[in-house]
This record gives C-alpha cells, sequence and structure tokens, in this order.
C-alpha cells in the first residue's frame, strides 16, 4: 500500500527558505490543520503546530514539494514515510 503522504515519483523539493515567509505560514497552517493530523494526548495550540513544522523544515526532517502537473504542493515529513 502506498504512502498518500510520499511526494510523487516527478515531484520537486523546494527549500522552504525560498518561500515567502508569508506563504510559508499559510502553507505550514493548511498542513497541521488537515484532517486526521494527530499530535498525540496533549493537543496543541495552532502556533505550536505550526512552530513545530517549522523546526522539522528547518533541520530537514520535514520537507517541501511541488508537483506541476497537478500543481499542488505537499509537506512531507520523512519519519510519516516510514
Amino acid at each position: 500500500m502506498s504512502d498518500p503522504d510520499a511526494p510523487e515519483e516527478n515531484a520537486v523539493e523546494v527549500p522552504f527558505s525560498d518561500l515567502a515567509p508569508e506563504t510559508l505560514r499559510n502553507l505550514a497552517e493548511e498542513f497541521v490543520t488537515r484532517d486526521g493530523t494527530d499530535y498525540g494526548a496533549v493537543e496543541k495550540t495552532l502556533d505550536q503546530k505550526v512552530a513545530g513544522l517549522m523546526r522539522e523544515l528547518e533541520t530537514g526532517e520535514a520537507k517541501i514539494y511541488f508537483e506541476a502537473e497537478s500543481g499542488t504542493v505537499n509537506i512531507v515529513a520523512p519519519r510519516r514515510m516510514r
């Protein structure tokens, strides 16, 4: 069974630092508020979730991918791809 969060084969990695701060924030907010996103037993605020994701992007634990054919952007955390 394939992972729906895994990047498409023809997806291109986009360095988070190439995005405007507002665009990056909007993308991060959209990602952390998706249905099915689980943050454990303790609920976190939106700002806490975004800050955690930003740390993962900065350390390379999470990556942003753009898929040209569909025009979609997704964030993928390697631990989610296992």
